[in-house]
């Protein structure tokens, strides 16, 4: 753990344009097409896209409207480019932080889009100051729209109860384990309790019929998936995997030779730096896989 926080404190001082050699796996680029081109890639092998500006807590009601600008954007390209992919959204992004009220218009409007070309628009779950928020926000648009979907973490020890509450509505989920750093009070720290917790959710989201996204690069928790699947008789569509770009590749192809549906999550934008960053605190693997590249450039 201290070596991959080494490498992290190493890459930091880097200049960007060496952090994006690097980083440049992991998103898809900073332009709109940079997205467009990776996801027909991903279409190309059978594999679905979620598309995500990135960018989040935003601070004025200026940038958030020009977020809300990029967003639609991405909608329109889909649609013209009959991609097979939906959006990823940052709540924070939109002015979750800002004002109940606007940011809830600001994200409807996002949903009513994707809803006038059947598409299907995903609230990202971000730390826990906002996932009271975020869950009243979904809740406030699914009152309207079922093309809108949440995301929940298995790290958080709130979470079955969480799930229990919205599949009355039988919500729309992508059930991943969590990456901020949240305090032992409420959240699980050790390995297997964020594994055992992320089994009894995505059983209890499959005993109530609800569509599941299975958000994991974990081996255990994909084998644990499987079971509950056989075992259950969980039809195809009522689930699917999802994955971030450039992370197990091999493990991808697998799930999607096994003939599940596999969707991947596409980056993309100007705030690609401070993404890069995060994903490195958070994947051991891709710190140690930077290491090893920069110290054979010589």
């Amino acid at each position: 753990m201290w070596f991959n926080k080494l490498i992290v404190s190493v890459v930091k001082l880097l200049p960007k344009k060496v952090v994006y050699f690097f980083a440049k796996k992991y998103i898809a680029g900073v332009r709109l097409q940079d997205a467009i081109n990776t996801v027909k890639e991903l279409n190309s092998k059978n594999i679905l896209a979620t598309m995500d500006v990135l960018g989040e807590s935003i601070n004025t009601k200026d940038e958030v409207l020009l977020a809300k600008t990029e967003c639609i954007a991405v909608l329109s390209a889909i649609e013209e480019n009959n991609l097979n992919a939906n959006l990823s959204i940052k709540p924070t992004q939109l002015g979750l932080l800002i004002d109940d009220d606007f940011c809830f218009e600001q994200v409807r409007e996002l949903v009513e889009k994707a809803k006038s070309i059947n598409n299907f628009v995903r609230l990202d779950m971000e730390d826990s100051g906002c996932t009271q928020k975020t869950i009243d926000l979904y809740k406030r648009l699914r009152k309207d729209f079922d093309n809108v979907g949440i995301v929940v973490q298995s790290y958080l020890k709130r979470t079955f109860d969480d799930v229990c509450n919205l599949n009355e509505n039988n919500a729309h989920y992508r059930l991943c384990k969590g990456i901020y750093i949240e305090p032992e009070e409420i959240a699980f720290k050790d390995k297997q309790e964020v594994r055992d917790n992320f089994v009894k959710v995505l059983k209890r989201m499959f005993e109530d019929k609800c569509y599941v996204g299975i958000a994991t690069h974990d081996d255990y928790l994909v084998d644990e998936a499987y079971k509950l699947i056989k075992e259950m008789r969980i039809p195809n569509d009522k689930f699917e995997f999802q994955m971030l770009l450039g992370v197990k590749e091999d493990l991808r192809e697998k799930i999607n030779k096994d003939g599940y549906k596999v969707r991947v999550y596409v980056p993309f934008g100007q705030d690609w730096y401070a993404y890069s960053i995060r994903r490195l605190q958070e994947n051991p693997n891709m710190a140690f896989q930077i290491a090893k590249n920069i110290f054979s450039l010589g």
